[in-house]
């Protein structure tokens, strides 16, 4: 939180260094959330979560036709 008023140049400088602290925090934030979003959308993870809901409805469709199968 900010003071709305200084005692000193020292506390002004103080001041100043935490908030560049906390932007230099929120661009890392940034950086790895970017990073993130892209590793989530490369081909290979999009390729893996369509082969997992592929494989998931085949067996779902397997499973239906050996119940219908066996009554």
């Amino acid at each position: 939180m900010i003071p709305n008023s200084y005692n000193s140049f020292d506390e002004i400088d103080n001041q100043l260094k935490i908030l560049s602290l906390q932007k230099q925090i929120y661009k890392q934030h940034i950086k790895l959330n970017l990073k993130s979003s892209k590793d989530s959308l490369s081909a290979t993870s999009i390729k893996n979560e369509v082969k997992g809901a592929l494989q998931e409805q085949l067996l779902t469709f397997i499973m239906n036709s050996l119940i219908k199968k066996f009554r």
